[in-house]
């Protein structure tokens, strides 16, 4: 693990909040963040960015920080923008670059880049007249996280009650049945599979955020050449995507064939349902030491040791 040692006399500005659809769920994730350093008697202080973007570089620049850990999920915190803003201002930050975090809020283009890689993904449903040439399928922004917006139609009826102004950013996938699980990938390397079994049958908003409505097991209840087949292409997808941190894998298993990826998350959730926090604890990796060595590998990668 990494030294953590060199957060003694820095400043940490734990950013949440901001101006996506996931505000609400970026401050539950701050201020667990917020709370875990702090108790390790860090010099740790809350940011919450303001639904106005033109506010952020005063906010930003107020604080006086040394390195910024990154709690924002959704437009403007995960998609390049505040790391690009980060870079200008050469302040460290936890995360993914710019160009990779970009990407990844892409659905689509995150989909072409794995799939040049070797990488299987959900296939595209092709469209006729509007309408899906079969059913069922999933229908999801190519650029929300958290499942926002996540719809499952099951036939044209259920498409035809469906309102989108926009097709052309959604994305309208074949559905692939197996066990889901989430792999975060700290340093390269892959923590323990987190499986997700959602009781009302999908992963949506809902189930992620609402407390009991999704039982999770780690170790995910797989076979051992499951788990390391898993593990294996998590770590193959956060290479082919160059990200950093401690990014999330989603995958589908199959009971025959690859894990199939279903999104990779440059910024997973830290609140008391996050996957993330699950899976590190699993090999005694406890929330605060999480937190902490998150922002010992951020400030290692900004060259401020």
């Amino acid at each position: 693990m990494t030294d953590t040692n060199m957060l003694q006399g820095k400043k940490i500005a734990v950013f949440m909040g901001g101006a996506s659809a996931e505000r609400e769920i970026s401050l539950r994730s701050g201020r667990a963040v917020l709370t875990a350093l702090q108790d390790q008697g860090l010099d740790a202080i809350g940011l919450v960015l303001s639904k106005n973007t033109q506010a952020w570089v005063s906010q930003i620049q107020g604080v006086q920080a040394d390195v910024a850990f990154i709690a924002l999920h959704g437009t403007y915190g995960e998609d390049g923008c505040i790391q690009g803003l980060l870079d200008i201002m050469q302040l460290p930050y936890t995360g993914s670059g710019v160009a990779a975090s970009a990407l990844c809020m892409d659905k689509k283009l995150t989909k072409c880049v794995l799939n040049d890689a070797g990488i299987g993904v959900p296939e595209d449903v092709a469209l006729k007249d509007g309408k899906p040439l079969r059913y069922p399928v999933f229908v999801k922004p190519r650029a929300e996280g958290s499942s926002v917006g996540l719809h499952y139609i099951e036939d044209e009826e259920a498409w035809g009650a469906l309102h989108i102004d926009n097709l052309d950013h959604w994305l309208v996938e074949s559905c692939v049945y197996g066990i889901e699980v989430a792999v975060s990938v700290m340093g390269g390397h892959a923590l323990p599979p987190v499986e997700v079994a959602p009781k009302s049958g999908m992963y949506d908003f809902a189930s992620k955020y609402t407390a009991g409505a999704t039982d999770y097991y780690c170790p995910a209840r797989l076979s051992g050449d499951q788990i390391q087949q898993c593990k294996k292409v998590a770590e193959k997808a956060v290479w082919a995507t160059a990200c950093t941190g401690a990014p999330r894998v989603d995958l589908i298993v199959p009971e025959v064939g690859a894990p199939v990826v279903l999104e990779i998350n440059t910024i997973p959730g830290m609140t008391a349902t996050s996957l993330l926090p699950k899976a590190a604890a699993e090999i005694n990796i406890s929330f605060p030491e999480l937190c902490r060595n998150i922002v010992a590998d951020a400030l290692l990668r900004g060259g401020q040791s």
